[in-house]
């Protein structure tokens, strides 16, 4: 699972460089945590299990590319939210448009058998280990 975890977060990085966006593998692990209506620093932290000082000087990085901002929390006065700008998205929506091409290779190569109950299998263990589902 490791070794297809990294060739995908490969190819997504490499498609993202390509299309122009700077951005680094951290960088990204913590984007694809923001929630569609923002999320919260010390949840981002959290959730990319980095410590709140790493998450800020990520989220930062992020900022001075355009791609995120921090806008207040409507339920929290005290609190900020990140959430994808207008480019965030659009680079949000590229990299999903990228998984989704390799998820079709990798179909292609495991036979819609095959592939099929390795989504079934994964879903199912995603149920056991992750916390945030």
């Amino acid at each position: 699972m490791l070794i297809a975890y990294r060739a995908m977060d490969e190819r997504v990085i490499s498609a993202m460089r390509d299309a122009g966006y700077n951005i680094t593998v951290a960088q990204a692990r913590l984007a694809q945590r923001i929630a569609e209506d923002g999320s919260r620093l010390v949840d981002l932290a959290e959730q990319a299990q980095v410590t709140k000082q790493t998450a800020s000087i990520l989220v930062a990085a992020l900022e001075r590319e355009g791609l995120v901002e921090r806008v207040p929390d409507p339920t929290d006065g005290r609190a900020r939210l990140i959430r994808f700008t207008a480019a965030g998205q659009a680079a949000a929506d590229h990299a999903r448009e990228v998984v989704m091409g390799v998820e079709e290779e990798w179909n292609e190569h495991l036979g819609p058998d095959l592939a099929t109950s390795l989504r079934e299998a994964l879903t199912s263990l995603r149920e056991l280990v992750d916390p945030y589902r």
